[in-house]
């Protein structure tokens, strides 16, 4: 039961929708008909609301990091498979959230922020190769998959493997959210940072 409820509670952490929410509290409009659509961060910038795609940014990372922290204070005897569990159902919910019909962002941000939770070196390194891959290729989306691809080499590197498998399956959603974009990629007509076009990053 107690893995149940943890799994529930994640789950409802993670969909909470917060890019939609605060861009219809602000007056931005209604995000999914915004650009590419996307709930996530990256769509509340083509708002021209950089404050509020860097608060999207925050919050949506905050769930991830949220659940694992709750799941090591109430439940301390599950460990690292409690945390792991948490975090992960956050990150499902926040792709796949009920209250919008299961049509939810990418993962990325809130991925970085239950890597972060579990191990903060697994969370720094994920941030690095999203960080410098977008600084050196400036594409928003293959930044984010090579570090959710990073974390759980990072955290088997570590010595975290508990860690390495959950994130090795949370990488998996990741590029099968962005799939299109990887098609994008192959084409060699994925948008860049700052190319005015819009994509689905």
């Amino acid at each position: 039961m107690t893995i149940y409820m943890l799994i529930a509670a994640g789950y409802f952490l993670g969909s909470i929708p917060f890019g939609v929410l605060i861009t219809r509290a602000f007056g931005a409009g209604d995000l999914r008909q915004i650009g590419s659509g996307n709930i996530g961060a990256t769509n509340v910038l083509r708002t021209g609301r950089k404050g509020l795609a860097a608060a999207t940014l925050i919050l949506d990372g905050a769930k991830g990091a949220v659940a694992v922290l709750l799941a090591r204070h109430f439940v301390p005897e599950l460990g690292d498979d409690g945390a792991m569990i948490a975090g992960a159902a956050a990150m499902i919910g926040h792709c796949y959230p009920v209250w919008l019909r299961f049509r939810g962002g990418k993962g990325v941000a809130t991925l970085l922020g239950l890597s972060l939770a579990l191990a903060w070196p697994i969370g720094l390194v994920f941030a690095a190769v999203w960080l410098a891959t977008v600084l050196l290729l400036r594409i928003s989306s293959l930044g984010g998959m090579l570090g959710a691809v990073a974390a759980p080499v990072a955290a088997l590197a570590f010595g975290h493997p508990t860690y390495a498998i959950g994130l090795a399956g949370l990488a998996v959603i990741v590029l099968w959210r962005h799939r299109e974009n990887i098609a994008r990629l192959r084409a060699g007509t994925e948008p860049r940072v700052g190319s005015g076009k819009k994509d689905a990053a």
